[in-house]
């Protein structure tokens, strides 16, 4: 995907989250892979005033934070970029303070396998890290750690994170954590979850490389060309 569709992908992503009431306001980010740079969301400007311009790009081989743009990137600009350079399979991060996984983050605790769709973040839980102050250093390297052999973690006092070969995928994940982490809550509400045995989310783990979104599908189903009906199928249609 050239660099101009990623910058107005990212800001159509920006909008459906909020659309979705996984973010609000100007809080989260999102960034995705650009070559051998980043492309991230600007701090401090609704999503509904974000424009492909606005979004900074950002090399991923830099250590000073040096960015191009009209508008300064995220505060979490280093997060993204660390996660990017650690996590070559993936091309796209996702970070938001949606309600009920920043609520779980509240309590410091993880999301364990009360449902089988923790699968779909690599293993029988869904981390939570310790505190530590957004835009630094630490924070990045607590992420990093959460995210080990993980596709999603919890950010203690903050939010959550979710990572994707591509920003469909990032997006499908952001989605199922705040449903996972709604139901837990609920659940546990209510009474005590059940927790699955790792041995069976090991195999769901395995069910799940092909199941739910399919990156190289979308890119098949995008790419592909949509067939044009002729007159003479259009007067077919028509008599049926």
């Amino acid at each position: 995907m050239t660099e101009a569709k990623l910058r107005h992908a990212l800001v159509e992503a920006s909008r459906d989250l909020e659309k979705l009431q996984i973010n609000q306001g100007t809080s989260g980010n999102l960034s995705v892979r650009s070559g051998d740079a980043m492309l991230i969301t600007p701090s401090g400007i609704p999503y509904d005033r974000l424009t492909p311009e606005m979004v900074a790009l950002m090399p991923l081989s830099a250590n000073d934070g040096a960015w191009r743009g009209p508008q300064k990137p995220s505060s979490e600009w280093r997060m993204h970029l660390d996660i990017l350079r650690a996590r070559p399979d993936d091309g796209a991060v996702i970070h938001t303070h949606s309600v009920y996984a920043t609520a779980l983050s509240m309590l410091r605790e993880e999301i364990p396998a009360a449902h089988y769709m923790v699968a779909a973040f690599g293993g029988p839980n869904v981390r939570c890290t310790p505190y530590a102050p957004y835009g630094t250093q630490e924070l990045s390297d607590l992420v990093i750690e959460g995210l080990r052999d993980r596709h999603g973690v919890l950010l203690g006092q903050h939010g959550m994170v979710v990572t994707g070969r591509d920003l469909g995928q990032a997006m499908w994940r952001a989605v199922e954590l705040e449903t996972l982490a709604k139901m837990y809550v609920i659940a546990r509400s209510v009474g005590r979850p059940h927790i699955l045995p790792d041995e069976e989310i090991a195999i769901t783990v395995e069910r799940f490389k092909s199941y739910g979104y399919q990156s190289d599908v979308v890119a098949a189903l995008v790419a592909a060309p949509r067939a044009v009906p002729t007159k003479k199928s259009a007067s077919k249609q028509k008599k049926l």
